[in-house]
C-alpha cells in the first residue's frame, strides 16, 4: 500500500476499471427490486459548472447507496442539446450549431467520467439526434390524429428590421437584441398542445406526489390555477353582440360600474375605427408584450370605447372601456369591473373618474372605500334581493338568477393555457406537418419520418436556415406540391419525455418498449434545480399522461420522489451598481459590451438571454469568479470535490464555495488513508470476539454501530448527506484516538474501517474502492452490501445518571443500564458531594428518570 494518498492515480485506475467492466450497465431483472435514479440532463454549453457537479454528485450518491441496498439500479445520462444558445454560439464562432454542440458533448462527457459518476453510458441520448426526435415527431402526429394538437393565430415578437421572430430572451427593453429596433407584436399561426384537457388531472394527481417538496406542489397548483366562478353575458347596447365575462366573485355583481376589454378585443377594434384616440391606444398596446405577472405593477391605462353594456340583473347601462390590464389571451378578453372591491379596478376608476359603488361589507361594521378597495369576503348590502347574504349564499343566489334568465352559469376555469410549441428558430426538432397548395395541413406520413434537420448550415443571425431554404421545405404529398413546416418545437418537448426514452434508447421500431418502460418507470428519484418546478416538471407530468393514454406506460406520474438542490454560489459573480446593489452573473455568461470606464452595458446569459444594464453597473469585484470544476479535480481530486459538495450544505440549500473547505475535504481523506495504511501495515487481524470485549471496546463498537444506523437513515430516508458525513467524521476522530494494544482493538478497528469505507463509498467512491480491496474485502466494493447495524452492540451495559439536588447538578454516577431506582438512590445518597448538600436537611421527594436523572428535593 502506498504510504501517501494519490487521488489522481487511484481515480484513473477505478474509472478505467468501471468502464471496462461496464459496472453501471443496467439490465432489466424482474427478480430484483429496481431503482431508477435520474438527474436532470444538462444543456451542452461547453463545460460543466459547479451547479452541474453538485446536481450529479447528489444523484450518484443516491444511486450508489441504492445499489448497495441490493437494488437493480439504473442511472443514465444524456444531453438536452437543442436550443437558442447553440445558434448564438454558432453565429459568434462562425460555425454550425451541430458541430458546436457535438464538441461540447464530447468535452462534458469526459468531465463527467473524471468525476466518477456511475452512469450507464450505453443508454446515452442526445435530443438533437434524429433517432431521438424521430419519435417525438411520430408522437406529435398521433396527437394530431386525436385532436390533441391544433394550430391557431398567436402573438410573437417581430423585429421589423431583421424581419424575424424573436424569442422573449432576445427582446431587451422592448428592442431587438441585434438590430435595436422597437419590437412589434405580430400574429402568426402556431401549434398548440391541449394541456388544458388534462388540467384537472394534473391538479388532482399532485396529491399522489407525497415525496415531492411541498413548495413545488404549491407552485404547480398555483400555475394550474383552478377556480370556480360564474360566466355571464352582458348585452351591448345597440348591437346583437354580447360580452362574455367570468368572475369568481359573483357576490359583487351589483357593484359593477364598468366593463374593461383588451385592446385586441373585437369590440375595441371595431370602436377604434371611428375613434382616433382609441385607435392610437390600441396600436400602442399591440406592441407591448405583457406577462400576467406584469399586470400588478404596471400603470393602469385605458380609453372609453363609447360603447355601453347592459347589467344582466339591474338592466342599467355601464360603460365599456379598453384597458391595458386586460389580456386577450386570458379568458374572453373582457372583465367586469367592481372598483369598490378590487384594487386594480379601484385604481383605474379613480384615475378616470368612474363610479365606485360598495356592495360588500363586514358583517358587523360599515365599509369605507374612500382610499382603497375593500377586497375581503363579507355580506352583501346595497344589492337589492341579495342583501344580507354571505359569499357562499350570494354565489348560489346570483347563479340561480342568471341561469333562470339564461344569462349565465357556473363554470370551472383554469389559469393554465394550452402549450404553444412552435418556435421560429432553426436548432430544434422540425414540426412534422405539411401544408398543401390548398392551404390544408396534414401530418407527415409515418414512413417519411423523421423529418431531418439539416446540420451543415450557415447561420446569418437573422433567418432560420430552413426558413431561408425553400428547397428544404418543398416536397410532395399524394402527388400534390407540399411544404414542410419550418417552425421547430419548443425545446421543452424534448425534455418532457427523455426520462422514458432512457428505458429503451436503442429501440428503432417504437418510441418506447412498453415492457422495459413499465419495468423502470416511474423514476424513483429525480434531482434538479427548483427553477424547473413549474414548466419542465409540469410538461413532463402532462407528457407522461399522454404516453399512458396511448398505452406506452402504465403509471400516472413520471417521478416518484423529487429533490430540488440549491445553487452553488461559486457559479456567480456580481457587479455593484451605484447604490451598492449586487447584480449576479454567471462566469459562463458573456459580457457583450462595456464602455471605456469598464461599465457593463450588456451581457448574454449562458441560457442565451441577453441583459441590458444601461451602463449603470460596473465590475467591482468577483466572488470566486469562474470556479472551474476541471481545475478543482486536477488540484484536489474528484473524491475531494464530491465530498465537499455533499458536506458543505444540506442538498436543498445554497452552497457557498470555499477553497479552505475543499482543502479540508482532502485532509480528511488523507487521514482516512493514513489510518488505514497504519492499520494494514501491522499485518493480519484476528477475528472479532465480542464476548471478550472490555468496556472501552464495547463503547467504541457502540459508537461505530450508532454511526452506521444514523448514516443509513440520513442518506436513505432523510437525504441529509451533510449530517451523514459529519457522523462519519466524528467516528473517525474516535478511531484515530482509540488504542491498538491488543488483538481485539485491531479487530474492532478493522470492522470500523471496513464500515467507514462502505459508508463513504457512495460519496467518495474511488478512495473507498481502493481501501476496500486493501483491507482484504475483495476487488469490487460496488457488489458489497451496505453495512448492517449490530443491534446488540447498541445495548449499553452501563449508563450515566445525572444527580441533582434541588434542580442543581451535584454529581454524575455511572451505573448498570438495568439499575433500579432504589439502587441508584442508595449510591447517590452515599456520594460525598450529595451528602454535603443534603446534610441536616429533610428529603421531601426524589424524582427519578430511568437511565438519565435523579433529582433530590431537600429542605
Amino acid at each position: 500500500m502506498q504510504k501517501s494518498y494519490d487521488p489522481k492515480e487511484i481515480e484513473a485506475k477505478f474509472q478505467k476499471y468501471w468502464e471496462e467492466k461496464e459496472s453501471f450497465k443496467a439490465v432489466e431483472d424482474p427478480t430484483k427490486e429496481k431503482y431508477y435514479c435520474l438527474s436532470m440532463f444538462p444543456y451542452p454549453s461547453g463545460k460543466l459548472h459547479m451547479g452541474h457537479v453538485r446536481n450529479y454528485t447528489i444523484g450518484d450518491v443516491v444511486s450508489r447507496y441504492q445499489r448497495m441496498q441490493g437494488k437493480n439500479v439504473m442511472q443514465p445520462m444524456g444531453w438536452d442539446a437543442f436550443g437558442l444558445p447553440a445558434e448564438n454560439a454558432a453565429i459568434k464562432n462562425n460555425t454550425a450549431p451541430a458541430s458546436w454542440t457535438y464538441e461540447n458533448i464530447a468535452y462534458m462527457k469526459k468531465q463527467l467520467k473524471q468525476l466518477g459518476f456511475g452512469y450507464d453510458w450505453t443508454r446515452e441520448i442526445a435530443t438533437c439526434k434524429p433517432e431521438y426526435y424521430r419519435w417525438e415527431q411520430w408522437f406529435f402526429t398521433k396527437l394530431l390524429e386525436k385532436d390533441l394538437v391544433y394550430k391557431k393565430m398567436a402573438t410573437v415578437n417581430w423585429d421589423p428590421v431583421d424581419q424575424t421572430v424573436l424569442a422573449n430572451e432576445q427582446v431587451i427593453n422592448g428592442r431587438g437584441w441585434r438590430s435595436g429596433a422597437l419590437v412589434e407584436q405580430k400574429e402568426i399561426p402556431q401549434w398548440f398542445i391541449r394541456i388544458t384537457a388534462y388540467a384537472q388531472e394534473l391538479l388532482d394527481d399532485l396529491d399522489q406526489l407525497d415525496e415531492w417538496p411541498e413548495q413545488v406542489r404549491t407552485m404547480q397548483r398555483n400555475w394550474i390555477g383552478r377556480s370556480e366562478g360564474i360566466e355571464m353575458d352582458f348585452e351591448v347596447v345597440g348591437s346583437k353582440q354580447k360580452l362574455s365575462v367570468y368572475t369568481t366573485r359573483p357576490d359583487t355583481l351589483m357593484g359593477v360600474t364598468y366593463l374593461a376589454v383588451a385592446a385586441q378585443h373585437p369590440l375595441a377594434q371595431q370602436a377604434a375605427k371611428n375613434n382616433p384616440t382609441l385607435n392610437a391606444f390600441c396600436d400602442r398596446c399591440k406592441n407591448v408584450k405583457l406577462a400576467e405577472a406584469d399586470l400588478a405593477t404596471m400603470p393602469k391605462e385605458g380609453v372609453d370605447t363609447g360603447l355601453k353594456a347592459i347589467h344582466p340583473i339591474t338592466g342599467k347601462e355601464v360603460p365599456i372601456w379598453t384597458a391595458n390590464f386586460v389580456l386577450m389571451g386570458y379568458g374572453s378578453g373582457a372583465v367586469m369591473s367592481v372598483p369598490a372591491h378590487d384594487q386594480r379596478d379601484y385604481e383605474f376608476a379613480k384615475q378616470y373618474g368612474l363610479e365606485i359603488k360598495a356592495v360588500i361589507k363586514a358583517p358587523d361594521s360599515d365599509v369605507d372605500v374612500s382610499e382603497h378597495a375593500y377586497t375581503e369576503k363579507g355580506v352583501c348590502f346595497n344589492s337589492a334581493e341579495f342583501d344580507g347574504l354571505n359569499f357562499k349564499d350570494a354565489f348560489t343566489a346570483v347563479e340561480a338568477r342568471l341561469m333562470s334568465e339564461q344569462k349565465g352559469k357556473r363554470k370551472v376555469n383554469f389559469r393554465l393555457r394550452d402549450w404553444g410549441v412552435s418556435r421560429q428558430r432553426y436548432w430544434g426538432t422540425p414540426i412534422p406537418t405539411l401544408t398543401l397548395e390548398d392551404g390544408s395541413i396534414v401530418a407527415v406520413p409515418e414512413d417519411r419520418l423523421p423529418v431531418i434537420l439539416p446540420e451543415d448550415v450557415t447561420m446569418n443571425g437573422i433567418t432560420s436556415p430552413i426558413k431561408a431554404d425553400r428547397e428544404w421545405a418543398k416536397t410532395t404529398y399524394e402527388g400534390q406540391i407540399a411544404f414542410h413546416e419550418t417552425d421547430t418545437f419548443d425545446t421543452f418537448m424534448e425534455s418532457s419525455w427523455y426520462y422514458a426514452r432512457y428505458c429503451s434508447p436503442q429501440s428503432d421500431t417504437q418510441m418506447l418498449d412498453p415492457e422495459k418502460a413499465n419495468y423502470w418507470l416511474p423514476v424513483d428519484q429525480y434531482i434538479g434545480g427548483i427553477e424547473h418546478a413549474i414548466l419542465h416538471l409540469l410538461y413532463s407530468r402532462f407528457f407522461h399522461k399522454l404516453l399512458r393514454d396511448f398505452g406506452l406506460v402504465n403509471c400516472d406520474e413520471p417521478f416518484k420522489k423529487l429533490l430540488t438542490q440549491g445553487m452553488v454560489l461559486a457559479d456567480a459573480f456580481y457587479y455593484e451598481d451605484d447604490k451598492g446593489g449586487k447584480v449576479w452573473i454567471s462566469p459562463n455568461d458573456v459580457i457583450t459590451e462595456t464602455d471605456e470606464k469598464g461599465k457593463i452595458i450588456s451581457a448574454k446569459l449562458e441560457n442565451g438571454q441577453p441583459v441590458i444594464f444601461d451602463g449603470m453597473c460596473k465590475m467591482s469585484k468577483s466572488k470566486n469568479n469562474g470556479i472551474d470544476p476541471q481545475v478543482m479535480i486536477d488540484k484536489y481530486g474528484a473524491d475531494s470535490v464530491r465530498l465537499f459538495m455533499m458536506f458543505a450544505a444540506p442538498a436543498e440549500q445554497t452552497l457557498e464555495w470555499s477553497d479552505s473547505a475543499l482543502e479540508g475535504s482532502l485532509r480528511f481523506l488523507k487521514r482516512l488513508w493514513k489510518l488505514s495504511n497504519d492499520h494494514i501495515a501491522l499485518g493480519n487481524v484476528a477475528p472479532l470476539d465480542i464476548k471478550s470485549h472490555n468496556e472501552n471496546q464495547k463503547t467504541l463498537r457502540r459508537e461505530l454501530h450508532k454511526t452506521i444506523k444514523k448514516v443509513t437513515d440520513d442518506i436513505g430516508r432523510r437525504q441529509t448527506f451533510n449530517t451523514a458525513i459529519a457522523s462519519v467524521m466524528e467516528l473517525m476522530n474516535k478511531l484515530m484516538k482509540a488504542p491498538a494494544k491488543d488483538t481485539q482493538d485491531r479487530a474492532i478497528l478493522q470492522e470500523a474501517l471496513i464500515a467507514v469505507v462502505k459508508l463513504l463509498s457512495p460519496i467518495t467512491p474511488h478512495i473507498c474502492a481502493e481501501l476496500f480491496a486493501l483491507l482484504g474485502e475483495g476487488n469490487d466494493i460496488l457488489t458489497a452490501p451496505w453495512p448492517c447495524v449490530d443491534e446488540s452492540a447498541l445495548v449499553e451495559d452501563s449508563t450515566l445518571i445525572i444527580v441533582q439536588v434541588n434542580g442543581k447538578l451535584r454529581a454524575k454516577l455511572t451505573v448498570s443500564a438495568h439499575a433500579t431506582q432504589t439502587s441508584v438512590e442508595t449510591l447517590a445518597l452515599a456520594h460525598e458531594n450529595i451528602v454535603k448538600f443534603t446534610e441536616g436537611k429533610s428529603i421531601r421527594k426524589i424524582i427519578f428518570v430511568p437511565g438519565k436523572l435523579l433529582n433530590i428535593v431537600a429542605s
